[in-house]
């Protein structure tokens, strides 16, 4: 199981944020670092990293389009071609977006997956705002 952890990894939570009673950094591990990376990937766009260009995903490019049958697939090609690509923990990458909240700036995405070293599944659902200030509480 030590071995299954320490390939999950660990890291730096996001956003970064300092434990009030240590003043470190708060980390996070395991599964929860794959949903965390997953977030990061899916929301960075592509050319945003100075340092790693290619890095993100650009689904930003089709989520203002018409929610037809032809931008819901590219929006799916988009994010399964980016984890595939950035995020070698998972496995079986599946990807459902919900649109129907479109006139009111959001768009719904439901991302499935396994973690390749458990052979867990999982899913993060997740709203993708189109608009900043929008859906802040």
């Amino acid at each position: 199981m030590e071995d299954t952890r320490a390939f999950l990894g660990r890291g730096f939570s996001f956003p970064p944020r300092l434990d009030q009673t240590t003043g470190r950094f708060v980390m996070c591990s395991a599964e929860e670092d794959i949903r965390q990376s997953i977030y990061l990937i899916v929301m960075t766009r592509r050319r945003e990293r100075a340092m790693l260009p290619d890095f993100g995903c650009d689904v930003h490019n089709y989520v203002f389009g018409l929610p037809d049958d032809a931008s819901l697939s590219m929006v799916r090609s988009e994010i399964v071609d980016a984890l595939t690509r950035w995020e070698p923990r998972i496995i079986n990458v599946g990807v459902q977006v919900d649109m129907s909240g479109l006139s009111e700036g959001k768009v719904v995405f439901s991302i499935s997956y396994t973690v390749r070293a458990t052979n867990n599944p999982n899913n993060l659902v997740f709203p993708y705002y189109l608009y900043e200030g929008v859906g802040l509480e």
